[in-house]
C-alpha cells in the first residue's frame, strides 16, 4: 500500500534536488568571468537533458538492478523495462518511478559539479563526451557499490546522501581535470556577479534539504534529523569560514561566506542521517576551517581550480565521510553504525578506505579519460577562443547585450 505522505515528500525532495542544478549554474555563472557566463552555465543545463537520457536508457538499471555484491548492476531494467506504474520501491512506501526520478537528479548534478574546475577552458564537444563516459565508469559503479547493494555496501560502507558517491568522486575528478587541462591564460579572473553567486548559493542550500533529508526515502524521525543536521552544519561552516577569513584578510568577504556554506553542506552530506544532532556543529565548524585551508593550499600550489571544486566538494566530501566514521551512531539510526567516538574502529577504517579508493580512482580515471578524449577531439579551447571568451567563440551568444540602453 502506497504511503502517500512519504510519496508526496519524495516528489518534493526530487524537485528540490532538480533545482540544485540550475542553482549550481547560477553559482558558477556568477563566479565566472563576464565572457564565460553562458559557457559554464550551459554545462549544468546540458546535464539536465543528456543525463536523463542516459539514466532512462541504462543508468538506472546499471545502478539499481541486480548485481548484488558487485561493481555494476545488470541491464534487466534497460529503458525502464519491467517498471510498471504500480511498481514499488524496496521499502514498500513509495512508487519505484519516484525513486527513479529522485536518483536521476543526483546523477544530473554530480558531473556538473566538476565543470567549475575547468571553467573558461574546455570545448563543449569534449565536455559532452566527458559527461557521458564519466557517469558510466565513475558515477554508476559507486552508486551501485554503495546504494545499490554492491561491493562496498556488503563490506559495511555507509554514505547517507553522497559524500563518497557525489562529492569525493566529483571533487577529485575536478582536480585531475585541472592538472590535465592546465591553467587559464588570463590569470586575472574575477567574479562577474556576486549577487548571482548568492542566488545560486541560496538555491543550492534550499535544494540540499531534499538532497539530504530525501535520502531517507521516507518520512520518519531520521528524515527530520537529517534536515536539521544539514542546516546546522551549513550554518556553522558559514560562520567558521567567515571568522577565519576575516581574521586573516581583515575583511569579511561575501563570496567566502557563500563558499563556506557550500563546504558545510558537502561535508554533512554523508553524515546527515547517521550522526546525532550534537555532532553537526562540530562537523560544520571543521568543514569551514578545513575547506578554507584546502583552498589556500590550492592557491599556494597554483592549481587553477577556477571555482574551488576540489577544495569545497572534494575535501568536504572526504572530510564528511571520515567524520561519519567518527560520529556515526546506531542510537541515532539503527540502520547505521557506531563510529570511532563510540568505540568502533573497524567502521572508521572502512569509511576511510572507501573514500580513499573512490577519490584515487576518480582522479586517475578522469586524467586518463581526458587524455583519450583529446585524441578524439581537442579538450582545451585555443588561446584565441579563450581570450575572446567561450560565450562568443564557442556558443555564439552573450550573457548581456552591452549595446542596449
Amino acid at each position: 500500500m502506497i504511503d502517500t505522505g512519504s510519496t508526496g515528500f519524495m516528489l518534493l525532495a526530487c524537485s528540490l534536488v532538480m533545482l540544485m542544478t540550475p542553482g549550481l549554474a547560477f553559482f558558477y555563472g556568477g563566479l565566472a568571468t563576464k565572457r564565460n557566463i553562458l559557457g559554464i552555465m550551459i554545462q549544468s543545463f546540458a546535464s539536465l537533458g543528456w543525463t536523463t537520457v542516459l539514466w532512462v536508457a541504462f543508468g538506472y538499471s546499471l545502478c539499481f538492478s541486480g548485481g548484488e555484491g558487485g561493481i555494476f548492476g545488470n541491464l534487466d531494467k534497460f529503458f525502464l523495462n519491467g517498471v510498471a506504474i504500480d511498481s514499488m520501491y524496496s521499502n514498500g512506501k513509495i512508487p519505484e518511478v519516484v525513486f527513479i526520478a529522485y536518483q536521476m537528479m543526483f546523477a544530473i548534478i554530480t558531473p556538473a559539479l566538476i565543470t567549475g574546475a575547468f571553467a573558461n577552458r574546455v570545448t563543449f564537444k569534449s565536455y559532452m563526451i566527458f559527461l557521458t563516459v564519466w557517469q558510466v565508469l565513475v558515477y554508476y559503479p559507486f552508486v551501485h557499490m554503495i546504494w545499490g547493494g554492491g561491493l562496498l555496501a556488503q563490506w559495511g560502507v555507509l554514505d547517507f546522501a553522497g559524500g563518497i558517491v557525489v562529492h569525493a568522486t566529483a571533487g577529485f575528478a575536478a582536480l585531475a581535470s585541472v592538472f590535465y587541462v592546465g591553467a587559464r591564460v588570463d590569470k586575472n579572473s574575477t567574479p562577474n556577479s556576486i549577487p548571482l553567486v548568492a542566488i545560486g548559493s541560496g538555491l543550492l542550500w534550499f535544494g540540499w534539504y531534499g538532497f539530504n533529508a530525501g535520502s531517507e526515502v521516507a518520512v520518519d524521525f531520521i528524515t527530520s534529523a537529517a534536515f536539521l543536521n544539514t542546516d546546522i552544519a551549513a550554518s556553522f561552516a558559514t560562520m567558521s569560514w567567515v571568522v577565519i577569513e576575516w581574521s586573516r584578510e581583515r575583511k569579511p568577504k561575501f563570496v567566502g561566506l557563500l563558499t563556506g556554506s557550500i563546504a558545510g553542506l558537502a561535508c554533512i552530506t554523508p553524515c546527515a542521517g547517521f550522526v546525532p544532532l550534537w555532532a553537526s556543529p562540530i562537523i560544520g565548524t571543521l568543514a569551514g576551517i578545513v575547506c578554507y585551508l584546502a583552498v589556500q593550499l590550492k592557491n599556494k600550489m597554483k592549481w587553477d581550480d577556477a571555482l574551488d571544486v576540489w577544495g569545497v566538494h572534494g575535501v568536504g566530501g572526504v572530510l564528511g565521510t571520515i567524520l561519519l566514521g567518527v560520529f556515526g551512531s546506531k542510537a541515532m539510526n539503527a540502520a547505521g553504525s557506531d563510529g570511532l567516538w563510540f568505540g568502533n574502529t573497524s567502521f572508521f577504517v572502512k569509511e576511510l578506505v572507501a573514500v580513499t579508493i573512490a577519490s584515487v580512482y576518480a582522479f586517475i580515471f578522469t586524467y586518463l579519460m581526458l587524455a583519450i578524449i583529446n585524441k578524439i577531439t581537442p579538450v582545451r579551447v585555443s588561446e584565441e577562443e579563450e581570450l575572446a571568451g567561450l560565450d562568443s567563440s564557442i556558443h555564439g551568444e552573450q550573457a548581456y547585450d552591452e549595446g542596449a540602453l
